[in-house]
């Protein structure tokens, strides 16, 4: 692939300059001398470019939408395809980091506006949707984000003014254009996040707007093995019937195990480098645990169970299901170690974590991951369960109608 192929995959893809730019993370100049074939465009960016073009050609090639969607705070995309799943079309994206916006241009059709900071972008220039779909930040609500920032004297909730308030970016956007309906997910926490003053606002914000509320939290540990309790906030601009409570969610118990997301390493599924080697597609010895990390992690729980509490890593075999998967698994793996007889565990492999999260499942085009391990952990750690917003979006499916 030559510099001459920049412009044509660029116009074929659908971005703007400046959307390359925040897809490259890259100044505006740079891209514009990439256009002029005046220096060579990287080598990463066209491929991602080549594939965003492959999804659009692939777009037109689809039955009428049922409804249109824009996709807020999109990370890699896992709400998006849980409302494609039933019939929706995307029609304007949002997300700021630039290895997020890397993923989710390598796995979607991305023929319409893609800003990255929503803060600076003009309502109005937002294209008429009948669904708004996000996933505000939820570090300053999680758990581990509040307890994070305190221990370092930082704000969170809405007093984090970098991520908390994005949630009123959100708010601006259904005021202005009305959606027939809209879905938000994040932690679970929020509901009890400053003693239950973080979610009131949201409430009382979203019915001033003249939208029917409801809310649940759900488990993916029926649909997935991980244990992952997310919060789903869904609005209809009139009323309609929508009950959440009649949303039938998989007993958590009798869910898939970590069987079904494992290398297999028995050279039935083709190697993928670096991911697995060899005939067997053997997990890469790089994800086994060094003899330090684990001495290390093995004396740090030892310490806290003296202490009595739970605090250690988590161990699983092929019978089991998993901790949550958090955006700090690169660090050291410790809460999913994949158990290896006669050996030391290993972390997941980024093509294990697209399985545990649903993206990647039989039958389906496997998840295309064009970033660093680093980068797929965090993405993927901060990601939704995609078979539940399946779930969530075709019960909001007759609704929509109704109202579109």
């Amino acid at each position: 692939m030559t510099t001459s192929n920049f412009s044509t995959l660029r116009q074929q893809a659908g971005f703007t300059l400046q959307e390359v730019a925040d897809l490259a993370n890259r100044p505006l100049g740079l891209i514009e001398r990439w256009e002029q074939g005046e220096s060579n465009a990287s080598a990463k960016v066209l491929k991602i470019l080549s594939l965003s073009a492959e999804r659009v050609a692939e777009a037109k090639d689809k039955h009428p939408a049922e409804f249109t969607f824009i996709d807020l705070f999109a990370g890699i995309g896992g709400i998006r395809r849980g409302f494609e799943s039933v019939g929706g079309r995307c029609v304007f994206t949002s997300e700021w980091n630039p290895f997020a916006r890397q993923t989710y241009a390598a796995n979607f059709a991305c023929d319409h506006p893609f800003p990255g900071d929503i803060t600076q972008v003009n309502v109005a220039d937002i294209p008429k949707h009948d669904v708004l779909v996000g996933g505000f930040p939820c570090q300053p609500f999680s758990i581990a984000g509040v307890s994070k920032k305190n221990a370092l004297g930082r704000p969170h909730g809405f007093s984090d003014a970098t991520q908390g308030t994005l949630f009123f970016d959100v708010a601006r956007i259904i005021e202005h254009h009305q959606p027939a309906a809209f879905m938000l997910e994040n932690v679970k926490n929020l509901e009890s996040h400053d003693k239950g003053n973080t979610f009131r606002v949201i409430r009382e914000t979203l019915i001033r707007l003249g939208y029917t509320l409801h809310w649940r939290v759900i488990n993916g540990k029926g649909f997935v093995p991980q244990n992952r309790e997310r919060i789903f906030i869904v609005g209809f601009r009139k009323e309609t019937g929508f009950n959440f409570s009649q949303l039938a969610i998989p007993n958590k118990n009798d869910g898939p195990t970590m069987r079904a997301i494992l290398h297999l390493e028995n050279g039935s599924e083709a190697a993928e480098p670096p991911y697995t080697l060899g005939p067997k597609s053997s997990v890469n010895s790089k994800y086994t645990l060094s003899p330090k990390l684990w001495n290390y992690l093995q004396a740090y729980a030892a310490k806290h169970k003296q202490q009595g509490n739970g605090f250690g890593y988590g161990l699983v075999g092929p019978n089991d299901k998993a901790r949550t998967l958090s955006a700090r698994y690169y660090k050291d793996g410790s809460e999913i170690l994949v158990d290896q007889p006669n050996s030391r565990p290993r972390r997941l492999t980024p093509r294990e974590c697209a399985r545990l999260m649903g993206f990647d499942r039989p039958g389906q085009r496997p998840m295309i991951i064009p970033v660093s391990d680093t980068q797929a952990y965090k993405q993927f750690g901060n990601a939704v369960v995609v078979p539940v917003v399946e779930a969530v979006a075709a019960h909001m499916l007759p609704h929509i109608k109704q109202l579109s």
